[in-house]
C-alpha cells in the first residue's frame, strides 16, 4: 500500500509557510504522492448538501482561502523531484475543458510525468451558480470533458460537436504529457461507481478517520467492477484510493487500520498530518512501516 499526503492548499498554512516548502517536507518525509484539495469560490453560507457529513453540513467555514489547485501542484512540483503530483478531487465541470487539459498536460511535461488527476463531478451549486456552469448538466459534462483532454492530451483532438462543446476540427493542442496521466473519479453513489467503472483510471475514495469501513469499500469495488466488467474492461486495471479526512494528529490510529483496508482492496491512501509541530517525517514513517507490513 502507497502512502499519500494531503498538501495544504487551503486555510492559512500555505500562505505562512508557503507550498513550495510544504511539499518539500512531505517529500522529505517519504510520502508517495501528496495531493491538493479544490473550491475555486464559497458563498457566505452554505445551502447545499455536503455528501461527506451525515447531517448534510460542510465541516469547514465558508471563509476558508483556497490556493486554486492547478497552481499549487505547479509550485509543488517546482519543489520536489519524486512524489507523485494529485488533485483529491478536483470539480472538473467548472473549468473549460480544453484550457484544463491543456493545464494538465503543462504540469505534467514540466514534471516529468508525476501528475494524477482525482476528479469529480461537485456538490455545491452554489458554486456552480457564481462561475455561470449549470449544476445539473456536471454529470454529463464530468464525462464529456475527460473525453476532451483525453482527445487533447494526444496533441491533435478530433473535432467534436455535442449540447455542450463546439471544438473545432485541426486544433493543436500541445506539448502533450509525457504519460497516461490517470483519471480518478470521487463519489458513493451507484451513478458514480457505474462512471468509474466505464471511463476511470481508479476510484478515490473518502471516509473519515473515525468512522473506517472496509465493508463499505469492498461493496463500492465489486459495484465500479461490475460495470466495468460490462463495458468490457479488466478489472484490474482500476486502482483504489482512499483520502481519509479527519486524520490529522491521528498516524497512529489510521496505522491501526492499514492491514483491514489493504484486505478491502486499497491500492493508496491520502492523509491529514498534523503541522503543529515539525515531525511530518516521523508521522509518515508510522504510516509507511504499517502499509509496509498490511
Amino acid at each position: 500500500m502507497l502512502i499519500g499526503a494531503k498538501l495544504q492548499n487551503s486555510g492559512s498554512l500555505p500562505m505562512e509557510r508557503g507550498i513550495p516548502e510544504l511539499a518539500a517536507v512531505l517529500e522529505a518525509g517519504g510520502a508517495d504522492s501528496i495531493w491538493v484539495s479544490d473550491h475555486v469560490v464559497m458563498p457566505r453560507e452554505i445551502k447545499s448538501r455536503y455528501p461527506f457529513a451525515a447531517d448534510g453540513r460542510a465541516t469547514w467555514p465558508s471563509d476558508t482561502p483556497y490556493i486554486e489547485a492547478m497552481i499549487a501542484l505547479a509550485l509543488a512540483a517546482a519543489a520536489t523531484r519524486r512524489v507523485r503530483l494529485g488533485t483529491a478531487v478536483l470539480v472538473l465541470p467548472l473549468r473549460n475543458p480544453v484550457m484544463f487539459a491543456k493545464q494538465a498536460a503543462s504540469l505534467d511535461a514540466t514534471s516529468h510525468g508525476r501528475l494524477e488527476l482525482g476528479l469529480g463531478a461537485g456538490w455545491l451549486e452554489e458554486e456552480f451558480d457564481a462561475l455561470n456552469v449549470p449544476f445539473h448538466r456536471r454529470g454529463v459534462q464530468l464525462s464529456e470533458w475527460i473525453a476532451i483532454a483525453r482527445e487533447c492530451w494526444t496533441g491533435f483532438p478530433a473535432r467534436r460537436s455535442s449540447e455542450d462543446y463546439l471544438l473545432p476540427a485541426d486544433t493543436v493542442c500541445l506539448p502533450s504529457p509525457p504519460h497516461r496521466i490517470p483519471v480518478l473519479l470521487g463519489g458513493h453513489s451507484d451513478l458514480a461507481l457505474r462512471r468509474v467503472g466505464t471511463l476511470a483510471d481508479g476510484w478515490l475514495g473518502q471516509q473519515s478517520a473515525s468512522e473506517l469501513d472496509p465493508d463499505s469499500i469492498v461493496s463500492a469495488r465489486t459495484r465500479f467492477m461490475d460495470a466495468a466488467r460490462r463495458a468490457g474492461r479488466e478489472d484490474g486495471s482500476i486502482r483504489t484510493v482512499l483520502r481519509i479526512v479527519e486524520s490529522a494528529g491521528h498516524a497512529e490510529a489510521v496505522a491501526d487500520n492499514l492491514a483491514s483496508l489493504a484486505q478491502a482492496g486499497v491500492d493508496e491512501v491520502i492523509v491529514d498530518l498534523s503541522w503543529q509541530s515539525d515531525d511530518q517525517d516521523a508521522q509518515l514513517s508510522v504510516l509507511r512501516a504499517a502499509a509496509a507490513a498490511a
